[in-house]
Order: C-alpha cells, then structure tokens, then sequence
C-alpha cells in the first residue's frame, strides 16, 4: 500500500465527516465567543475532531466494527445498540437532515426561499445520485478521496482567504456561556457534531478501504487508520478554526439566527452572488459525501447482519426511507430525532474509552455492563427531557451529580459501574471474560 492511498483514505474519511453541521457549529462558536475564541475553539477541535478519530481508532481494534465493540456488554445489546445508531445517523436523521441543509443553503436562495415543491424536485435529483455513487463501495475512494474532497477544499480555502481580506468586522466580547469558561464551553459545543457516533459507522469503511488495498495485519490496519485519521484530523481542525474565525469577525455585521445565516451573510458580503454559489457549492459538496458515506455503511452493515437482504437491496430502501423523511422538513427532522442522539451520545463514548483500557481489566463483560447500564439510565433521562417529558422526581438526583452543569452527569455513574461490574467479575470464572479480549 503506498502512502498516496493512506493520504486519499484521510481524505474520504474528512469529506464523510465534514457536513452541514460541521460547517455551522464552528461559525456560530466564533460568532458567541469573540475576543475568547482561541480557548473555545481548541476545546470544540478536541471534541469535534478527537472523539471521531479516536473512536475511528477504536473500530480498528476489534474485527468486527461496531457490532463487536457493543457486543462486549451483550450479543443482543449489539444488535439493538448498533442497529439503532445506523437508522439514527442515517435514514431517520444524519441523511435527512444533510440533504436538507443541503437545499437550504445550496438551492433555496435561487428559486425565491425555501418551499415544499422545489424540496421534493431536489431531494429526489439529489437520492439519486447518492444511489448511484453508493452502489460501488470500492471506489469511494476514488470518488471522494480524489475529486470531491479536493473540490470542497478548494471552495473552503476560496471563501477563508477572502475572509482576511475582504471582512473587516471587529471580534465582540463573548456571550455570558463562553466568558466564564470559554474552554469547556467549547469542549461541549464540540459533541454537537455527533461525529463520534458517525465514526462508529464510518470506522468500517475506513478498514475496508485498507483490506482493499492489501491490509491485513491488524496492527498495521490500526497503525495505517490513524495515520489516515491523522490527516482527516488536520483537515477538520484547519477548517473549524478558520471558519470559526470568520464567524468571530462577522458578530459585529449584525444579528443572525443561525451558523448558516452567517455563512451565508459573510460569503455575500465577500463575493455578492458569486459568494452565495460558492457557499451553496460548499454545503451541497459537504452534505452529498456524507450522505454517500453514511448510505454506504448503513448497506454494509445491514447486509452483513441480515444475509437476506443484499447490499443493493439495503441501499435501496434507506434511500427511499431517507428521501421521504427529508421531504418532512428540518425542523421537523431535528425535533425527534435530537433526544434519541443524545440517548446516544454519552454510551457511545463510554464504550469507546472502555474499549482503548479494556486490557486493564481483560476485557471483562461485567466492566462494560455495568458503565454502559448506569450511562444509560442517566442518558435517558437526558433523552427524555429533550424530548419534552418532565420528571421532576428524577431531576434532583440528576442535577446533584457532578458535571451535570456541563450535560455530563453520565461520567460519575460510568465510572461506578465499570467498578461495579471490575468487583462482580472477581467471583467469576476468568474463562467468561477470556471470550472477550483481542
């Protein structure tokens, strides 16, 4: 394998990372922060691109990607627990919502705002032509890795420069929740990407890719995964530190409802129209990869584990099942689908760090049921108040655990299960967590 394909791999794997959300956040965080950005956006680089690529790393551990990292706590939790991260990032979230953003910000402006019609003629052009670049998985690399990564680059770098030329806003002082802690503030602005969850899918691509290329030693395959994270990880940080940087100085331009607003407002006022294309051909560019990305893994995954149904015949139905809920609208989109992320969210970090430590404890099942059962109980409890449920008999508990200022009240009750769950494996047999190590 020669390194130019290690190179070409990072490459795929930023431009699946890289979607609408992606573009946003970073904007919006600049924006808020202002004379703190620096603190603030290293501690959204550290989770916005850190947790993916770790976790990238993770999948490179086991042999059988997500399925096997879950099925540390139980064969059945695997299934459902993988089984619904795939459905969540792709057809009844991540898919919809980046073709969305997608006609909002790249078709919207040109046909006089945003309307169910002209929704309807664009997702169905747009699901077709993610069908097709889905339906040869070997050569996305070539696909995205070499043309369309390249394309996005070139459209961000075009719209930055003239960021430093051609804005010449000054930073504002940061909003009450970035001028305490500016850092932590940013370190959790950073989940909202939800990319670490879109990395247990997308991890699996990444291999496949390698084995494809004569890979095979595992140790190789997870030296040569982080090497390819490694440049995905400064192609993201560049990008989320100069977009960023454009949101800072457009804060005292006006007020904006949105990233996307900002985005928008800037590339105007660079560019005139010519900057309302480019940043409409850089959103339709970052929200196409990733919906080809997560069409692809979502077929490779439910392929394997359900011989029945063949690649083509999955990729086929989470395009249509992903073409008519982006015909629901965003809002709509987000209002549900939120709360099951940030169900998600938290037992997914939990198994990724437990898989990075696991050897500490040989990889002992009680260990993994105990952390992920108790993040879980907490998660969703989380979920359900997002969602909208009250349970004022729960929230005392809830709000008395360390960190839960900073939506992290999960970490206390992971750590007491994992120990939990170190002291049960003592009166047990060594041979039942044998079954679980590398």
């Amino acid at each position: 394998m020669q390194k130019r394909d290690t190179v070409f791999i990072g490459f795929m794997l930023f431009a699946l990372f890289f979607g609408a959300g992606n573009l946003i956040y970073p904007v919006t965080l600049g924006m808020e922060a202002g004379t703190l950005y620096w603190p603030a956006i290293i501690g959204f680089v550290l989770t916005g691109v850190g947790l993916p690529i770790v976790t990238v790393a993770a999948i490179s551990l086991v042999k059988n990607g997500a399925i096997e990292l879950a099925g540390r706590v139980h064969p059945m939790f695997a299934v459902i627990f993988t089984s619904i991260i795939y459905l969540a990032i792709g057809p009844f979230f991540g898919i919809p919502r980046a073709a969305n953003v997608g006609f909002e910000m790249g078709v919207a402006p040109w046909i006089g705002g945003i309307n169910g019609l002209g929704l309807l003629v664009f997702t169905v052009i747009f699901f077709v032509l993610v069908f097709i670049t889905s339906l040869n998985p070997s050569k996305l690399v070539d696909t995205v890795g070499q043309y369309l990564t390249p394309a996005l680059f070139l459209a961000i770098i075009s719209l930055v420069v003239g960021s430093f030329f051609l804005l010449n806003g000054e930073v504002q002082p940061p909003v009450e929740k970035y001028s305490a802690q500016p850092f932590s503030a940013g370190f959790i602005e950073g989940y909202l990407t939800m990319d670490a969850i879109a990395a247990l899918a997308f991890g699996i691509i990444v291999i496949t890719a390698l084995k494809e290329r004569g890979v095979t030693d595992p140790k190789e395959i997870t030296y040569r995964s982080l090497q390819a994270g490694f440049v995905t990880a400064l192609g993201l940080a560049s990008v989320y530190i100069c977009i960023g940087w454009i949101g800072a100085k457009m804060a005292s331009e006006g007020t904006y409802e949105s990233g996307s607003a900002v985005l928008s407002a800037a590339a105007s006022l660079m560019y005139g129209n010519v900057g309302t294309l480019l940043i409409g051909v850089i959103v339709l560019l970052a929200c196409f990869t990733t919906c080809v990305g997560l069409t692809v893994a979502c077929g490779q995954f439910f392929s394997k584990r359900f011989p029945q149904l063949s690649y083509k015949a999955v990729i086929t139905l989470i395009t249509i099942v992903s073409f008519a809920v982006s015909n629901l609208g965003l809002n709509e989109i987000i209002a549900y689908s939120v709360p099951v992320l940030v169900f998600l969210y938290p037992i997914t970090i939990v198994l990724v760090i437990l898989t990075f430590i696991g050897k500490l404890f040989n990889h002992s099942p009680y260990v993994y049921r105990g952390a992920v059962l108790l993040t879980a109980v907490v998660s969703l409890y989380d979920g359900l108040v997002e969602f909208g449920l009250t349970m004022s008999f729960a929230e005392p508990l809830i709000m008395s655990l360390p960190f839960s200022d900073f939506s992290l009240s999960w970490i206390v009750p992971a750590l007491i299960g994992g120990l939990a769950g170190w002291g049960i494996s003592y009166f047990k047999a060594p041979r039942t967590s044998e079954r679980y190590q590398n």
